[in-house]
């Protein structure tokens, strides 16, 4: 990846969430590359100085963020520092989530409350301190994370799958809320793509198994890769998409077609 002035997002300013790994991170690459000016923000303050080191030494504009989405002075300070820096905010990506695996009966109320905070709360306040800045000027594009969980059901994610379907509904009422100011607000529904959690699974009890199971879920015979998701999130975020808002775009090998 070098660093460029031209490209789909050439100048623009973007924030990238949860950006240190995965879907995030492979975003962050790819947006340097198509010449956005970037903030990438986590919660992982190591993994994220090296993927700010290493987009600063390929030639990009960039500056990072420490915080917890969650936390609303943390999501507004991300987004803030598009403003200071750039002057505005042009694009949102609404990554940072967490992937807890259980059932019902296994899952806690404070595993539910963590993951909702997180995955549904901090997306919620990101997606509102940005549009405070994009509705002024008229125009933004907001990329949600949702997943193939947040448009069907699945065993094993009774707190994960009801925060991405709260991903999914949160990005169509944004998107009818704010057409008239000229923002766009989409998602991505990945399926299973081999980030670096669900590289782990096979060190975990049952894990391999249920890696087993999920690709054969998919009819494409094989788990996908964070930059296909990241390719989506691109194209959403740029003008190729101008006439595209209010939509959960899957990006799942099929899953959903079943």
């Amino acid at each position: 990846m070098t660093g460029s002035t031209g490209g789909r997002l050439a100048g623009r300013s973007a924030v990238v969430t949860g950006a240190a790994l995965g879907i995030g991170r492979a975003t962050a690459e790819l947006f340097a590359a198509e010449g956005a000016r970037l903030v990438v923000t986590d919660i992982d303050a190591a993994a994220l100085e090296v993927l700010r080191a290493a987009l600063a030494a390929d030639g990009a504009e960039v500056r990072a963020v420490v915080g917890d989405v969650s936390v609303p002075a943390d999501a507004r300070r991300m987004v803030e520092e598009a403003v200071a820096g750039y002057g505005g905010i042009d694009v949102l990506v609404a990554n940072a989530g967490i992937l807890p695996l259980q059932n019902v009966l296994d899952a806690t109320p404070e595993d539910w409350d963590r993951v909702m905070a997180v995955d549904g709360r901090g997306m919620f306040l990101t997606c509102k301190y940005a549009i405070e800045h994009m509705a002024p000027v008229g125009r933004g594009s907001i990329v949600c994370l949702s997943s193939i969980s947040g448009l069907a059901g699945q065993s094993g994610q009774a707190a994960y799958g009801p925060a991405k379907f709260v991903a999914s509904g949160l990005t169509k009422h944004l998107a009818v809320e704010w057409a008239g100011s000229g923002i766009r607000v989409n998602a991505v529904a990945p399926g299973t793509i081999r980030t670096d959690r669900v590289r782990r699974l096979p060190q975990e009890p049952g894990g391999q198994e249920y890696l087993d199971a999920i690709v054969r879920q998919h009819p494409l015979g094989r788990l996908g890769e964070p930059e296909e998701v990241a390719r989506a999130i691109l194209f959403l975020a740029s003008d190729e998409a101008s006439f595209v808002t209010g939509v959960v775009l899957p990006v799942d090998g099929g899953y959903l077609a079943q």
